[in-house]
C-alpha cells in the first residue's frame, strides 16, 4: 500500500507540472512576424514592448540583435540573438529548429529599433545548434549564428559570456528583446516595434522546477515571473546580460505555454554552462 501511495503522489506531482511552450514557430514565432511587420508598416509606435518593461533607445543593448527568420515551408518567423564577435551570435536553438519547423534563413539585424527595417541587416545559412539540443524539453537550447563581418558602432557592440561558477541567484539581469508585451489576441495589441527591456531576479532552479518540472536542469536559469513581468513570445534567443549589459548570462529559451502575465518563471539556457562549446566556435 504504501508503495502505491508514493507512485500515486509521484503521478499526482507530474501532472501538476506546467506545460512548457514548445514547437515555438508554429505556436508564436509566425504570428509575431506578421504581427510586428503589420505594425511596424503601419506605424504604431506607442512606446512598449517586453511585459511590464519599457522601450529600450536604440543604442540600449548594442549587443542585442534581431533574427528575421525564413523557413523551409516558406513562412516567416523571428527571434533575437546577441552579438558575441564580428561574425558570431548566439541564439536559442528552437529558433534554427523547434522540433517540428526547420529555418532555412536568418537575417540577423543589427543596430536597429525594428526588425523588418533599419540596421545592419546580414544574411546567412550558417547555424551551429549544440549537439545535445532536445526540443521535447528545450534542454541545450543554445545555437551559434556564423555571420558576415558587422562592425561595431556607438550603435552595436559585442557581449562578453558569463564564465566561472556563479549561479546568480538573487541578481537582477536585463533581458531585452522585440517580442509582445502582452498575452491575447495579437491582432488586438498594438505595439510599437522598438526594441524594449525588463529587469529580472535570477531565481534558484529548486523553485523553479516547483513549476516545470524534470525540464528544469543545471544548465537552465530562471527569472522570476512575478507581478507578471518578464520575457514573452518573440523574444527567444535573446540576452539576459549583467553589469550593464557587459556580461551574457542568458540566453531566452521558455515561458509557461499559458503565457507571459500569469506570473510563472521565464527560463533561460545557462551561459556559463554553454561557454566553453560557444567559445570554441567563435
Amino acid at each position: 500500500m504504501k508503495s502505491l501511495l508514493i507512485v500515486i503522489a509521484l503521478a499526482a506531482l507530474a501532472l501538476a507540472e506546467e506545460p512548457i511552450q514548445l514547437y515555438y514557430h508554429e505556436n508564436v514565432g509566425i504570428a509575431e512576424a506578421a504581427r510586428i511587420k503589420q505594425a511596424e508598416q503601419a506605424h504604431d509606435f506607442d512606446g512598449s514592448r517586453i511585459v511590464g518593461g519599457s522601450a529600450a533607445a536604440l543604442g540600449a543593448h548594442p549587443h542585442l540583435g534581431g533574427l528575421v527568420i525564413t523557413l523551409t515551408n516558406g513562412a516567416t518567423s523571428v527571434c533575437g540573438s546577441s552579438l558575441l564577435t564580428n561574425t558570431r551570435s548566439v541564439t536559442a536553438a528552437h529558433c534554427w529548429w523547434d522540433g517540428r519547423n526547420q529555418a532555412r534563413q536568418f537575417v540577423v539585424v543589427h543596430g536597429s529599433v525594428r526588425l523588418f527595417s533599419g540596421g545592419v541587416r546580414t544574411t546567412t545559412t550558417n547555424v551551429v545548434m549544440h549537439g545535445s539540443w532536445n526540443p521535447n524539453n528545450l534542454n541545450n537550447d543554445v545555437a551559434v549564428i556564423n555571420h558576415n563581418f558587422v562592425t561595431y558602432t556607438n550603435v552595436i557592440r559585442n557581449i562578453a559570456l558569463a564564465t566561472g561558477s556563479a549561479n546568480y541567484v538573487g541578481t537582477w539581469a536585463h533581458a531585452a528583446g522585440f517580442g509582445r508585451t502582452a498575452d491575447g489576441n495579437a491582432g488586438a495589441i498594438t505595439n510599437n516595434q522598438f526594441k524594449s527591456h525588463v529587469w529580472l531576479q535570477v531565481i534558484t532552479n529548486a523553485v523553479c522546477q516547483q513549476t516545470y518540472g524534470n525540464s528544469i536542469i543545471a544548465s537552465t536559469l530562471c527569472t522570476s515571473g512575478a507581478g507578471g513581468i518578464g520575457t514573452c513570445g518573440g523574444d527567444s534567443g535573446g540576452p539576459l546580460a549583467i553589469n550593464n549589459g557587459a556580461t551574457l548570462i542568458g540566453i531566452t529559451s521558455f515561458g509557461s505555454i499559458r503565457g507571459c502575465q500569469v506570473g510563472l518563471p521565464a527560463g533561460f539556457a545557462r551561459v556559463t554552462s554553454f561557454a566553453s562549446w560557444i567559445q570554441a566556435r567563435l
